[in-house]
């Protein structure tokens, strides 16, 4: 399939800037997964779509304040750093701008050198291996240091650091969050479980592919980056007799469908397990995990575009997408959200 297919107009006045006052009172579309038609909704009104017996599975991860602006040791010229994940020990991927000044034995200082990060190898794109230097623990120097890693279509600062987190944010180690789980509060998650439909949760640390955009023409060519993931053996046992007793999974965002499809590709059931997933899900994949899927709107040739469409279908997807923009939806991160089901 070519990458056009997945394209789709959207007027920059719908990109979100910022969060909404409160979390659940964005806007809801409902695309229905096997017609077609669209409902417009509020965000409150999801609890429409579960019944008894369901599982909600939500990606805990929780973003690190990983972007620093720093100064290169030798000239003093300004570079932003973003971490991406921890290779080894204190060796970490990063991304930097502009990654050009910075080659193998250089060095980057963050607030007067209380971090202190020296290049190792070169990777394409701007990527990096950085080792760090610090004294005493380095998330406690990145909360004194480092800023939320917005995507770059949010000019706007963010003034509370918590609201690009989940509320149920647990597992520090993600370059981005998870943005489906935004809109959900601690309120809303209660009176879902008084439903009875139970909760489960995994993570995803969100890693590069966030920021890479798809570079070929033929989406077969494209090569998705890796992003560390787990399961417990509570949620594996759980989600095992959902699908045993016949109810279903619903996956809030991509991140934790992505982390459920690897782990039911790779194995007959649910198990506990960890690792790195590079799964690609386009048209034509088959789903062995989700039955609904809640997502926010995603940029035109995206990789999460064509996931979205592959669990319905493409064209079911950019109509409603048309939908959305005609009915002036708010787009992305901090944008309205979508239940597929």
């Amino acid at each position: 399939m070519n990458i056009e297919e997945f394209d789709y107009d959207l007027p920059e006045s719908l990109i979100a800037q910022t969060p909404l006052k409160n979390r659940d009172t964005s806007r809801l579309l409902h695309l229905d997964r096997e017609t077609g038609a669209v409902e417009d909704l509020h965000f409150k009104d999801i609890v429409r779509f579960f019944k008894p017996g369901d599982t909600l599975v939500l990606n805990d991860t929780k973003v690190m304040p990983a972007r620093l602006i720093g100064l290169k040791t030798e000239t003093n010229a300004q570079v932003e750093m973003l971490m991406l994940n921890q290779v080894e020990g204190d060796d970490w991927e990063v991304l930097l701008k502009p990654a050009k000044r910075i080659k193998e034995g250089q060095s980057l200082s963050f607030g007067d050198g209380k971090i202190i990060a020296t290049c190792i190898e070169t990777r394409d794109q701007g990527g990096r291996i950085m080792r760090l230097q610090y004294d005493g623990i380095l998330q406690e120097r990145l909360d004194e240091l480092g800023e939320m890693p917005l995507p770059p279509y949010i000019k706007e600062r963010l003034a509370d650091k918590d609201r690009y987190q989940t509320v149920y944010a647990k597992e520090t180690g993600s370059a981005a969050a998870p943005t489906a789980g935004l809109h959900f509060t601690d309120e809303l998650l209660a009176e879902v479980q008084n439903m009875g439909v139970r909760l489960a949760f995994v993570t995803l640390h969100v890693g590069l592919g966030t920021f890479r955009p798809v570079s070929v023409d033929n989406i077969d060519d494209h090569e998705m980056h890796s992003e560390f993931y787990m399961m417990s053996q509570e949620t594996a046992d759980l989600l095992n007799q959902t699908q045993a007793d016949g109810h279903r999974i619903i996956s809030v965002g991509t991140t934790s469908t992505r982390t459920l499809e690897t782990i039911r590709r790779d194995n007959d059931k649910f198990v506990a397990t960890s690792g790195w997933t590079d799964i690609f899900i386009y048209p034509g994949f088959e789903f062995k995990a989700v039955d609904g899927l809640i997502t926010n709107f995603h940029l035109p040739k995206s990789t999460l575009v064509m996931l979205v469409s592959a669990f319905s279908t493409r064209q079911y997807v950019l109509n409603a997408y048309a939908h959305a923009v005609e009915a002036s939806y708010r787009f992305f991160s901090f944008g309205d959200a979508m239940i597929i089901i």
